[in-house]
């Protein structure tokens, strides 16, 4: 790994951080890459009984894709790969056949907000916030797949709730909506805590682990099976506000949208 993205493993358990706190952990290409090869090999990897996900320091999980890679798109192919990379990722975390959790702090937003969605539990500090804000941000738009895994979650109600408004979910709020499973109050504690339960969930039975996460995976895949979406992604990606809204976050201002 590099040192975007570091591994331990220790007693049954593997620990992958995301590792950029100086950018909020906001993740490139690589550090998907690098995630994906991780918890899609767990006998590579030391063959943990669970994963712990998380980011470095305290003021985020990860706030999505970094957003100057999206400067090389030029065109709906673009687009369409980084969708299909993304999804490949959020896959193989679904697939990972031990279980993960994800070890929340801070920002948990876009690409970071997918990544934490796919683990199979959410432990979150009172400082976690939780969203997609493309509404207000870049003008892009989720995949089929990610709007189904949230729809499951969550249910499209909120879903609507959450992208049309650019907000970010307060931790009380997610946790009482079913995103999080447990809250804790720092993140001494947060660390403390999922500790803990890694160390209850690697004694158990871990066929009937495996097999749980991937019925629920396979029935969250159904509802998306051969739904298209390829128009709504190159409609978003190639549009001119795509483009105003790259520059306008890197450049630190409000964009001007013309739905164009």
């Amino acid at each position: 790994m590099n040192d975007e993205i570091l591994y331990d493993v220790a007693d049954g358990v593997g620990t992958v951080t995301l590792n950029r706190p100086q950018a909020r952990n906001a993740l490139t290409f690589a550090m998907y890459e690098g995630l994906a090869e991780i918890l899609g090999n767990p006998e590579k990897h030391g063959a943990p009984k669970v994963f712990v996900v998380t980011g470095a320091g305290e003021k985020a999980f990860a706030a999505g894709t970094d957003i100057s890679q999206f400067r090389e798109f030029k065109t709906a192919e673009d687009a369409l790969a980084y969708e299909n990379r993304i999804e490949r990722v959020i896959t193989t975390i679904e697939s990972c056949p031990v279980p993960t959790i994800a070890a929340i702090a801070g920002a948990v937003t876009g690409g970071g907000a997918a990544i934490a969605c796919a683990c199979d539990l959410r432990i979150a500090t009172q400082s976690a916030r939780f969203g997609f804000p493309v509404a207000r941000t870049l003008g892009n738009c989720l995949s089929m797949a990610n709007y189904a895994r949230l729809a499951s979650l969550l249910g499209p109600a909120r879903v609507k709730d959450i992208i049309f408004t650019a907000r970010l979910v307060e931790a009380e709020e997610g946790h009482r909506i079913g995103l999080y499973n447990e809250l804790v109050a720092d993140h001494a504690a947060l660390m403390a805590r999922v500790k803990e339960l890694a160390e209850t969930i690697r004694g158990h039975a871990p066929l009937t682990m495996r097999a749980t996460k991937e019925a629920l995976r396979r029935l969250t895949a159904a509802t998306s099976a051969h739904v298209e979406g390829d128009d709504l992604v190159t409609l978003c990606y190639t549009s001119a506000d795509f483009r105003e809204g790259m520059e306008a976050f890197l450049g630190k201002r409000t964009p001007n949208w013309q739905g164009k």
